[in-house]
């Protein structure tokens, strides 16, 4: 009975953001008490105390591009459009545009980019979100950049990432700037 609910929960998500959920669909088939656990982490994935929607977005659209060519980088930018997050803002991190960001946007997308690539810096990446924003600070964008990591990787892991298409923001096609490895 709970199973019906949840499938029901997960093709009104699909519809409403187009995204395919038919892996987390097989993962309620197959191994409910899996697909109940990892539940808890879409939860989880909407974490944000102290940190403004911008920072935290930035660090959670980054993380899934790192591991992601389309589908989840999409839904990525679609929830951040939806909590708020300035169009201009949401083009800026899918183009790793520093330039383009505000001073929030750009230390969520700069700890998220020094983290996913082992940079260098990460330390003082991390310091300068400790220092704005705390150890909360800290935490909150790890959570996001990770969060933003770990769905992709699960449906890769599954099988069910095999399209790529290019991200769009508010209708408008974005030219992806992948990271260097």
């Amino acid at each position: 009975m709970l199973s019906f609910f949840v499938r029901r929960k997960l093709h009104a998500m699909s519809k409403h953001y187009g995204y395919d959920v038919s892996y987390l669909d097989r993962m309620l088939t197959k191994s409910p008490r899996a697909f109940f656990k990892f539940a808890r982490l879409m939860a989880a994935s909407s974490h944000r105390e102290v940190v403004p929607i911008e920072a935290s977005f930035a660090a959670k659209i980054t993380g899934a591009m790192a591991e992601d060519c389309g589908p989840c980088a999409q839904l990525c930018v679609n929830m951040a459009l939806e909590a708020g997050m300035p169009k201009d803002q949401v083009e800026a991190v899918v183009r790793r545009d520093v330039r383009a960001m505000t001073a929030e946007t750009a230390l969520g997308f700069g700890f998220a980019d020094a983290i996913v690539r082992r940079s260098d810096d990460q330390d003082l990446r991390r310091e300068a979100v400790r220092t704005r924003w705390g150890d909360k600070g800290v935490v909150d964008l790890a959570m996001a950049l990770q969060m933003g990591r770990l769905f992709p990787m699960m449906k890769l892991a599954l099988g069910y990432a095999r399209e790529c298409r290019r991200v769009s923001v508010d209708g408008h096609t974005i030219d992806v700037v992948k990271q260097a490895a």
